[in-house]
């Protein structure tokens, strides 16, 4: 129970559009990441409002953010990112067969 409680908090976190859209930009970045005013510059949104969607992303380990001077820097939480895809894996293409794995990986492509 408390493992799907943890990953229903990060498909949670990931619910809004801004912060999906945040994991797609870090995602797309990987492995550097992105300084936060990149972050803020392709979304378009206030310092106040990143902050408020990158503290969510940070509480739930999606998000790593590290001090470079005086710079911010994020990246994605790839191995919290593996646990949960691992999850829904199992649950949808090992256990009932719900999915085919092979569609997954034509999907990722």
């Amino acid at each position: 129970m408390e493992q799907a409680a943890r990953y229903a908090d990060m498909f949670a976190a990931m619910g809004s559009e801004s912060r999906l859209r945040i994991m797609q930009l870090l995602l797309s970045a990987h492995p550097d990441g992105m300084v936060v005013g990149e972050i803020q510059e392709e979304l378009g949104v206030s310092a106040s409002n990143l902050s408020h969607h990158l503290d969510k992303l940070k509480n739930e380990e999606l998000v790593t953010v590290r001090r470079e001077g005086t710079f911010l820097r994020c990246t994605a939480n790839t191995g919290t990112l593996q646990e949960l895809l691992g999850f829904l894996y199992a649950e949808c293409c090992t256990r009932n067969k719900a999915v085919k794995p092979e569609t997954i990986v034509t999907i990722a492509k």
